[in-house]
């Protein structure tokens, strides 16, 4: 799906309040969060590749919810390389 913020996914398939962008950036796939409830996550933070992402989500490691889930590789490489042919 794309809007003008850019092409995005919805991480949680039952919530449309809040969308995954993603672009490629260098040759990286890059992820952005982006939530209709907290419009402060999407200006606070920017563009996050998966490793940092990886990184920030060890600190979460001893707690139940894991925000890896928010970030589906196989989705966003679907969703670019459909953008390119369209």
């Amino acid at each position: 799906m794309r809007d003008p913020k850019g092409t995005y996914y919805y991480p949680d398939p039952g919530n449309k309040k809040e969308r995954m962008y993603v672009r490629e950036n260098e040759g990286s796939i890059e992820f952005r969060l982006w939530n209709q409830d907290y419009p402060e996550v999407w200006t606070r933070h920017g563009w996050l590749d998966l490793d940092i992402v990886k990184r920030a989500a060890a600190m979460y490691a001893d707690k139940k919810k894991n925000p890896l889930k928010l970030y589906d590789l196989d989705v966003a490489r679907s969703l670019l390389k459909f953008g390119k042919k369209s």
